[in-house]
C-alpha cells in the first residue's frame, strides 16, 4: 500500500476545511496510508521585505526538510511546476507506488517554499495557474490525488 506523507505549513482553522480534508484522507484510505504533518507557520510582519520572507522561508525549510521521509518521492507544490491532467498524475502515482512506495507532498506558506525545498524535491507540482488560499489547496490536493488513486484502481469516481 502507498504510505503518503503530506506536509503542510500552518493548519486547518476552520472546520468546514477540516471537515473537507478528514472526508479525503478517509477516501485514500482505500489506497494509502495517509500521515499529515503541521508545521507551525512562521510569524512574519504584515508588510514584510523580501528579506525577511526570504529568512522565514529559509527556517520553515529547516521544519520540511526534517520531516521529508528518507526514500520518499518528494513533489513540492510550486507556481512553476507542471501542470499535470488527472490521468498523468496518476501515472505518476503508479510510478511511485512501483519504485518508492513512499510518496512526500509539500505544500508551503503563503510566501511560498524556500529554494532548497524546491531543489530538494523529486518533482514541482504547479495544480493549477490560478492563486488558491493554503487551506483550499490542502482539500484540493487530498482530492488530486485521490481521484488519480481512483484512476489507477479502476474506481468509478472520475468522469
Amino acid at each position: 500500500m502507498l504510505r503518503i506523507r503530506l506536509i503542510v505549513t500552518g493548519n486547518l482553522k476552520e472546520a468546514y476545511w477540516r471537515a473537507a480534508a478528514a472526508e479525503y484522507e478517509k477516501r485514500l484510505g482505500a489506497y494509502a496510508k495517509v500521515d499529515i504533518v503541521e508545521l507551525k507557520e512562521c510569524r512574519i510582519a504584515d508588510q514584510p521585505t523580501s528579506t525577511e520572507i526570504e529568512a522565514v522561508l529559509e527556517k520553515e525549510a529547516d521544519a520540511i526538510l526534517a520531516a521529508i521521509p528518507n526514500r520518499a518521492y518528494t513533489v513540492a507544490l510550486c507556481v512553476e511546476g507542471k501542470q499535470l491532467s488527472s490521468e498523468q498524475l496518476a501515472q505518476k502515482l503508479d510510478t511511485v507506488m512501483q519504485n518508492s512506495g513512499e510518496l512526500c507532498l509539500i505544500i508551503g506558506s503563503s510566501h511560498g517554499l524556500s529554494p532548497r525545498v524546491k531543489a530538494a524535491a523529486d518533482f514541482k507540482l504547479s495544480v493549477s495557474a490560478l492563486t488558491f488560499p493554503h487551506q483550499l489547496m490542502r482539500v484540493l490536493l487530498l482530492e488530486t490525488v485521490y481521484r488519480s488513486l481512483s484512476i489507477l484502481h479502476g474506481g468509478k469516481y472520475h468522469k
